[in-house]
């Protein structure tokens, strides 16, 4: 059984009490919030009791790990160095995951934990100073942000604080640099000149609080400053002497003009635009990211990988469209094993095209990115017998052939618009297979995996001996034993944010309205087992027996999607808001179609009990 309540005057005067004098800002209540009571009991399926147990055991590693690693200050117990192979960004990176990990609903441990880390790394990568690497002798932070480096390195440093509003978007902290980052990008702040407005470019792939770097990069540049490596660390990339630090290294030069990876820096302006709702944020990130549109079209549908200073395709890379660092053509040596490595990073430019998607909801974006795979995936040739795709292009054309052909973000392609051309595309995947109706036991599975996954890391973690002194930045990552890919796939339908900084996309979310906070109560648990492009499947439970659950769902992580209307054994229930209640009696349960009208709302990171009226673009 269930109830469907509209909420009355005498609910609305106890909303509105709580809102003034809860630690919540600016709480308004709409009228026409709609909350359904669920009475039908269900027995606890094993899935629900692992999710719980899953939340419950992240927790616990993560806060041995952070007592492991980090001190009271919330400083990395680590050798503080600038650098490709090793930096702030790394030491930030050991909390991957863990703003996730709270807005599923984890323990606000894991919340207090992670911004401890967040703060105690601007402190100490503004005061750790290079000797010999020119840009950041003063400091490698300044104003809280990376002087000057590439979008990997950048989009992997700020992976953490771009989720941050997902579970805490309140903080006064948060709000400021949330602005002053997404400023350095559109030219607000005079040190930090890195958008060139006329011919729409990002001036170069090194760039940051004190903007572009506007000559060749040098090997010191990208390696930091000279270290002892051999009898003390262990190098990321397998090096033995800061010599063969620097000749890692000695390919990357040419940064000069755009590239795809500088679309990362479009997460900070769409955090702006949904913390501010300023349409001076999502007007640049349209302008910039409409203008890598074109350039993929004009250039045989194939984003290039070098845009000079004036705006032309390969215009810094001798004409080239696969030049540059990080480009279609970029294949360096190894110099300890003398062997070629592919390291192109044109992939990263998805996270703009799907920024775009979440502002506007033209697929056209996305279409064009499954497009080029398309494109590039018909320059197959047979070689030795079997059908091989080609990953990179260079002066002599298509190279670098394997038997898989090339599939950067083909899930993230079909998620968007659930068609049967991406479908094709994506190929074999468990977790698409599983919401098709297919693979049933793959809830079960892939979070026993993950369960799995955090023991191992946690422990090898005790088997660490590493001291402070002995330690770079990015060892301990390894040991980050936040496991939330089984948890956001099967409760969120949500897609990988990956290390390039993009935000989470996800058809649903869910608050705890009783404790006002992001993530699922205590005790609850949600399984999507169905997707399409109109509609999500979820089932929700109460595994406890003796008290009543409450929660909100939300459609879209920010809010961006429109509920129709709930099925529940055939019974349909008008919502019509970005939101809904559901409050669970003790030990119920039940499924329900949730019918939605994608990308029509104006995204944002206010809680749903902050939403005061719906804006339909």
């Amino acid at each position: 059984m269930l109830k469907l309540i509209i909420l009355r005057k005498t609910f609305l005067l106890i909303c509105l009490f709580y809102a003034v004098f809860s630690n919540s800002q600016n709480s308004q209540v709409s009228e026409n919030k709609v909350l359904i009571e669920i009475e039908s009991p269900m027995s606890p399926p094993t899935w629900a009791l692992l999710e719980q147990e899953l939340l419950k055991a992240n927790t616990a590693a993560c806060k041995e790990f952070f007592n492991k690693y980090f001190d009271e200050r919330g400083y990395l117990m680590a050798v503080e160095r600038w650098g490709g192979n090793d930096g702030p960004d790394d030491a930030i990176e050991n909390v991957a995951d863990w703003p996730t990990l709270h807005m599923l609903g984890a323990s606000d441990d894991i919340l207090i934990l992670y911004k401890k880390a967040w703060e105690g790394h601007l402190r100490q990568y503004t005061e750790a100073k290079t000797v010999d690497v020119p840009f950041a002798r003063e400091g490698m932070y300044y104003k809280e942000f990376p002087v000057m480096m590439d979008w990997m390195h950048n989009g992997e440093g700020l992976r953490v604080f771009n989720l941050q509003g997902l579970s805490d978007p309140y903080d006064i902290d948060y709000q400021k640099r949330v602005r002053r980052f997404a400023g350095f990008y559109m030219n607000e702040d005079v040190e930090a000149n890195n958008y060139d407005p006329e011919y729409k470019i990002i001036k170069s792939m090194f760039n940051g609080s004190k903007g572009p770097l506007m000559r060749k990069a040098t090997s010191l540049d990208w390696a930091g400053d000279p270290i002892q490596i051999k009898n003390r660390f262990k190098a990321g990339h397998g090096e033995s002497t800061y010599e063969e630090m620097l000749e890692h290294f000695k390919d990357y030069t040419d940064i000069i003009g755009d590239h795809p990876q500088n679309m990362s820096a479009t997460t900070l302006a769409v955090n702006a635009f949904m913390l501010t709702g300023e349409s001076k944020y999502r007007e640049w990130l349209l302008e910039y990211v409409d203008a890598w549109l074109d350039r993929t079209k004009a250039n045989n549908g194939i984003i290039p990988s070098n845009i000079g200073l004036d705006g032309t395709i390969g215009g810094s890379a001798n004409g080239k469209w696969y030049g540059s660092t990080y480009g279609w053509g970029f294949s360096p040596i190894v110099p300890q094993t003398g062997k070629v490595q592919h390291r192109t990073r044109v992939y990263r430019g998805i996270i703009g095209f799907c920024n775009a998607v979440l502002l506007t909801g033209d697929l056209r974006y996305i279409n064009a990115w499954g497009d080029m795979l398309d494109k590039v995936n018909s320059n197959n040739k047979k070689i030795d017998g079997k059908i091989q795709y080609p990953h990179m292009y260079g002066d002599n054309g298509w190279y670098a052939f394997s038997p898989e052909p090339v599939n950067w973000g083909a899930l993230d392609c079909y998620f968007f618009t659930c068609s049967s051309k991406d479908r094709a595309r994506l190929g074999k995947n468990n977790w698409i297979s599983f919401l098709e109706g297919d693979n049933p036991n793959y809830p079960e599975e892939i979070l026993r995996r993950d369960l799995d996954r955090i023991r191992n890391k946690y422990s090898n973690m005790l088997k660490d001996d590493s001291t402070p002194d002995t330690r770079l930045a990015d060892d301990p990552m390894k040991y980050n034993p936040a496991t939330v890919d089984a948890l956001r796939e099967l409760m969120l339908a949500g897609l990988d944010p990956g290390r390039g900084g993009a935000p989470l996309h996800s058809r649903l979310r869910y608050f705890d309205s009783v404790n006002r906070r992001a993530g699922i109560p205590s005790d609850t648990a949600a399984l999507i087992d169905e997707m399409t492009a109109d509609h999500v499947a979820v089932t929700l439970i109460n595994l406890n027996q003796i008290e009543s659950r409450e929660l909100v769902v939300q459609t879209g992580a920010y809010a961006e999607h429109q509920c129709l209307y709930v099925e529940i054994n055939d019974k349909q229930i008008p919502i019509n808001q970005s939101s809904f209640t559901i409050h669970l009696l003790p030990g119920t349960g039940t499924r329900l179609v949730i019918k939605t009208k994608r990308y029509v709302n104006k995204p944002t990171l206010k809680f749903p009990w902050d939403i005061d009226t719906v804006v339909l673009k």
